[in-house]
């Protein structure tokens, strides 16, 4: 079980971030964002995928919960065929591979996982209307039971091995193929 608590003074009731990342200016990136709330009203979940640097491609759901209130199981489900975000085991966004297409999908480079609380005054709650309350910090964010499971990043050649159809790579076998 990983326990972990980020104490910056942003501003976790306006962005909470966490991805899957690569770095330069051909960035590739995965991510689940909390955006901002007014009090009783509906938590927006916003999914994103930068592929090449390019960031068109956001999209924003109203979750059914309070996420403050309790733990919640996030996943980004991602393979050579598609990328799945998760909330408590239920799909909320699908992303497929369409490369054959022109449309540019994140398989040629490692990502990083990484969670970090930032000041999203500009966008986050209601678009950027309401403000950050700064007297609410330390704002505080806590997971519990990290767990994971991906092909580790071995340079280019990660690119072959890690789509090749093996019982290593459990995110190859048919079950996961939805072509």
């Amino acid at each position: 079980m990983m326990y972990w608590m980020e104490e910056y003074p942003p501003c976790i009731k306006t962005l909470l971030n966490s991805n899957l990342s690569s770095d330069g200016s051909k960035c590739d990136e995965i991510d689940f964002e909390f955006l901002g709330n007014v009090s009783r009203q509906p938590y927006v979940v916003h999914t994103d995928i930068y592929t090449q640097g390019n960031d068109s491609r956001e999209q924003q759901f109203y979750v059914w919960f309070d996420p403050t209130a309790d733990y919640h199981n996030y996943t980004i489900f991602w393979n050579l065929i598609e990328i799945v975000w998760y909330i408590d085991s239920a799909p909320i966004r699908v992303f497929r591979n369409y490369q054959n297409k022109g449309i540019a999908y994140p398989n040629e480079q490692g990502m990083r996982v990484y969670a970090s609380i930032w000041d999203g005054d500009n966008r986050a709650t209601e678009g950027g209307r309401i403000k950050i309350y700064w007297a609410n910090a330390p704002f505080i964010a806590k997971f519990a039971q990290f767990r994971p499971r991906a092909c580790s990043w071995n340079g280019t050649v990660s690119i072959s091995q890690c789509s090749t159809n093996s019982n290593s790579n459990w995110w190859t076998s048919p079950m996961y193929n939805h072509e």
